[in-house]
């Protein structure tokens, strides 16, 4: 269910802050947020897929801490971070 390594650094290179940043929060929820929307189309075909309801659940709670934490210290990161996304806030 994992996402492939081209789309990883599609995302990667889409939501960077420079160009060695791999690993800022933004970077970060951006990955999440392909797995959470791959996951999604998963368990839609596959809804008794206990396990990995599990696993979309603690990504999402991941997502939630990354979007915290970038709120707190870049406000106008988080902002349109989470509108490049298309995430609710």
């Amino acid at each position: 269910m994992s996402i492939t390594a081209p789309r990883k650094q599609a995302v990667i290179a889409e939501f960077r802050r420079n160009a060695k940043d791999v690993g800022s929060p933004e970077v970060q929820a951006a990955i999440l947020t392909d797995r959470i929307k791959a996951l999604t189309e998963h368990l839609k075909s596959n809804p008794k897929d206990y396990a990995t309801q599990r696993g979309l659940l603690a990504m999402v709670s991941n997502r939630s801490s990354l979007l915290r934490y970038l709120a707190r210290t870049d406000k106008n990161a988080y902002l349109n971070l989470i509108s490049r996304l298309g995430l609710r806030k």
